[in-house]
């Protein structure tokens, strides 16, 4: 295989199962273009070259016997706050800058068992927490588009390496839009899934009741073949859900009509697309709003049914998401304190300043703000007049979205109001970095999915468009998604590098 070449999940398998590729071959072409663009993009937390040739080897073996599975052999990156067994896992942070895992995680247990070669663990915001890839702790990872800009965040690092063919697939998380926005911003696909069809079990947590495994993927097939490995009720996540099997994959079907959505709603007729006016905000980008609208009419033109909607209180969804979501992280992060794991600072005997020297040091200027901002929520005095507030904002939007799916099958938004911005243009200005988010936090306030994939251009970089589903609509989503990408060729564009 040439160094060059870039093979979606689907490719590569039917290469693989024609052995016109091995997997050890696949992996080093991986490793030969990581070894060369690397330095460029800084995608990589940790590397793992020599676990990933063992694992391809051990692919092959699986393959020759006839007990492959459409990720057997692939490589790809996963985020580095998903736990690895012996591979560090640090959450971008110098606070777990030294801890290696001794077990997996539910979602990196799955991918393993069915054959997956692990690359590396992907470079992040700390903690998962931003919208740019800049707060890790280490570098920032920049865009394959334009490296003078930043590639979203958090999951910055795998939607940069799937972008820049670092990696055939990466697994981020999404706690208020960590795969979907880096997914518009660097022109590939990401999905959140519904909360809790996917395990957190091994996922360090950020905010429990939002954070959602998904993968980050070149198309929608590839999307639907990892959301096949890593959906399933896990009995070690109170949160995960009983669900029938399914296949996902073989649900996309064969789009072979000039119209595939005009009988693809669920009552046969044409699939009904909700256009959310709130999600068109003051201030988006005039190429974003044009890329997506155009997007609009080329789902229009496949037979989808499209109409104006409203979501009122999705005004309110971001202000809900900033109390919601720091409150939980200060709970969260209440573990590291120097004592059972991670960085410690020991220059002291006084154990409450030991603690207080560990937090200082480990945590980063963001994590260290979100973390005042929930403890200051939850205080006492203030836990009804901001954190209970924001739970009974959280109801209402909640209930506008099942309103609105009573009337639409599914909504159609920007995946982000801007394309991706220079390095360094908003890191000083958390309101301004905060305000990113506004199209993408609505879904994980309501635990529902959501799929960004490429739909043109601005300035350009890449712009996505959101389709959001009820809960547990991801066959529905894919098959949307799946048809607007057989009719444009968004999704084939990488950059020059």
């Amino acid at each position: 295989m040439a160094a060059e070449e870039q093979l979606t999940i689907h490719e590569a398998g039917r290469k693989l199962a024609q052995r016109e590729i091995s997997s050890v071959e696949l992996t080093r072409a991986q490793l030969e273009r990581i070894d060369r663009l690397e330095e460029r993009i800084k995608s990589f937390i940790t590397l793992t070259p020599e676990l990933a040739l063992r694992q391809a080897e051990q692919a092959d073996q699986r393959i020759a016997a006839g007990e492959a599975g459409p990720l057997t052999g692939i490589p790809m990156q996963m985020k580095d706050l998903i736990s690895t067994q012996g591979v560090t896992t640090t959450c971008a942070s110098r606070m777990l800058e030294d801890y290696v895992p001794v077990y997996n995680a539910t979602v990196a247990e799955r991918l393993l068992s069915q054959g997956a070669v692990l690359l590396g663990k992907g470079n992040m915001d700390e903690y998962a927490m931003g919208s740019s890839c800049e707060n890790s702790a280490f570098f920032p990872t920049r865009n394959p588009w334009d490296l003078k800009r930043v590639p979203g965040g958090s999951s910055g690092g795998g939607a940069a390496a799937v972008s820049a063919g670092e990696a055939v697939y990466a697994l981020g998380s999404d706690t208020g839009g960590s795969v979907r926005q880096p997914a518009s911003l660097c022109g590939v696909v990401g999905l959140k899934p519904t909360y809790g069809m996917v395990s957190r079990y091994g996922l360090v947590a950020y905010a429990s009741s939002l954070d959602q495994i998904g993968p980050i993927t070149q198309d929608v097939t590839d999307c639907a073949l990892v959301l096949n490995a890593i959906v399933g009720h896990d009995p070690k996540d109170s949160t995960s859900l009983r669900l029938p099997a399914a296949d996902y994959a073989a649900g996309l079907g064969e789009y072979t009509t000039p119209s595939p959505l005009a009988e693809g709603g669920p009552q046969g007729g044409p699939v009904r697309l909700g256009v959310p006016e709130e999600y068109f905000v003051d201030g988006m980008q005039d190429g974003v709003r044009e890329s997506v609208q155009a997007a609009i009419e080329t789902l229009a033109s496949l037979g989808a049914s499209v109409e104006p909607v409203s979501l009122p209180t999705t005004r309110y969804a971001l202000a809900c998401y900033y109390i919601i979501a720091p409150s939980e992280c200060s709970a969260n992060l209440a573990r590291y304190d120097g004592v059972k794991y991670g960085f410690s600072y020991q220059d002291t005997q006084n154990m409450w300043e030991a603690m207080e020297r560990t937090r200082a040091g480990g945590f980063g200027p963001e994590v260290k703000r979100r973390v005042i901002l929930g403890a200051y929520a939850l205080s006492a005095g203030y836990y009804d007049a901001y954190y209970l507030k924001a739970q009974q904002a959280r109801t209402l939007i909640r209930r506008d979205f099942d309103r609105v799916f009573d009337q639409v099958d599914a909504l159609v938004t920007p995946t982000s109001p801007v394309v991706a911005f220079r390095l360094g243009e908003k890191i000083n200005d958390p309101v301004e970095m905060y305000l990113i988010d506004v199209c993408t936090v609505p879904a994980n306030i309501a635990g529902l999915p959501g799929i960004s994939v490429p739909c043109g251009f601005s300035q350009g970089l890449p712009v996505g468009m959101q389709l959001i589903g009820p809960h547990l609509s991801e066959q529905r989503l894919l098959n949307i998604a799946y048809a607007y990408e057989q009719a444009t060729s968004w999704h084939t564009e990488r950059p020059e590098l």
